[in-house]
């Protein structure tokens, strides 16, 4: 049973992975990532996955200047 706070997941995929797993295609758009509460640039793995978390999950505090660009220090430097 799945709780009104965890987003609609694929039934191949563990919804409590935090590794992006990807389908037959080995494309950006096709990885997968999951709210699992982790909310600092210091628990992210990659700009693309802080990215995700930013835009989807609740409660981030990963965008101290609010310019929609996670973890600038860390992952996304410009």
């Amino acid at each position: 049973m799945m709780s009104a706070l965890q987003p609609e997941m694929d039934s191949a995929v563990n919804p409590h992975s935090t590794t992006p797993s990807s389908n037959s295609s080995n494309t950006n758009s096709d990885l997968t990532y999951s709210c699992d509460g982790r909310v600092y640039c210091s628990e992210m793995n990659s700009c693309e996955e802080a990215t995700f978390f930013l835009n989807n999950c609740p409660n981030t505090k990963m965008d101290g200047d609010y310019d929609g660009i996670p973890c600038e220090n860390q992952w996304c430097s410009r």
